[in-house]
């Protein structure tokens, strides 16, 4: 067995410096990791940084998009509990998602204009019709009034049964859209049922958050809608202010205010001064 030298041992002595070093940077890393202090420095200050400061919360990270999906991976591989390099991940992803959201792909500042659609008396239909006969039928109903939404630049969020929620940048656009998707449906036959649909038009600053948008105006425009009885276009006044004047008379239609019946229930969750207009044409 050979000895250690002095000029062997410096080498290892130097390793094992550097390891217990290394150990100790990593140690101190995990505490600080940990602290609730720092975590509270970093995540007051993402309320200055683009975005949403909550980015990261249940909500703000389901439906579609890279941030969120990034998100979602990170929670995985982290799992819930709150640490500084989480807050500061959480940070980048809330400023990505801001960019986004300034080229078009997320909720913007711009208004939004809210649609609600529902077919009249479709439930009680569909209890005589089957599920096949319904099934068949609401495939029908997408393919007339979905395609008219899309072309003038609006997005299907989502499908609730016999109905759609909708948004769109233009409330004129929103208008064509309606009239347009309620002339596709008449076309469509049904045996037993006439098809009729009601339709609510809100403009306003809804939230988009994970997909879906959410806030007081998506309530609005769905108590809107409510207000259409046996198929009638609805817009609140916020949307027909924000028309262009020429609009509804190229449409040959025109807005007339809607007044609630003696006997019908008042509209919930709506401003007390909320004002809604039919519109009434060809």
């Amino acid at each position: 067995m050979i000895p250690l030298t002095p000029v062997d041992a410096e080498p290892t002595g130097r390793r094992s410096s550097a390891r217990l070093r290394a150990g100790q940077l990593s140690a101190l890393m995990s505490a600080a990791n940990q602290r609730t202090d720092l975590i509270g420095v970093i995540r007051k200050a993402r309320e200055n940084l683009p975005g949403d400061p909550a980015f990261g919360d249940p909500l703000s990270v389901s439906g579609p998009g890279g941030p969120q999906a990034v998100a979602r991976a990170a929670d995985k591989l982290v799992g819930d509990t709150p640490s500084a390099a989480k807050e500061i991940g959480l940070g980048a992803l809330q400023v990505w998602q801001a960019m986004l959201e300034r080229v078009g792909r997320g909720k913007g500042s711009e208004p939004i204009t809210v649609m609600f659609t529902d077919l009249v008396s479709f439930s009680r239909w569909s209890l005589t019709a089957g599920d096949e006969a319904t099934l068949e039928f609401l495939r029908r109903v997408a393919t007339a009034i979905e395609p008219p939404i899309v072309d003038r630049g609006g997005r299907v969020i989502k499908r609730m049964g016999d109905g759609v929620m909708a948004v769109f940048l233009s409330p004129d656009a929103a208008v064509r859209a309606a009239i347009a998707a309620k002339r596709q449906l008449t076309a469509l036959d049904v045996p037993g049922y006439r098809p009729q649909m009601r339709i609510g038009l809100h403009t306003g600053s809804p939230r988009e958050i994970g997909g879906d948008w959410l806030g007081v105006d998506v309530t609005i425009a769905a108590r809107v809608m409510e207000a259409g009885g046996n198929g009638n276009t609805m817009i609140s006044q916020t949307t027909l202010d924000a028309l262009r004047p020429d609009t509804l008379a190229d449409l040959g239609h025109t807005a007339r205010p809607y007044r609630r019946g003696l006997f019908a229930a008042p509209l919930s969750g709506v401003p007390e001064d909320l004002k809604i207009f039919r519109l009434d044409g060809a």
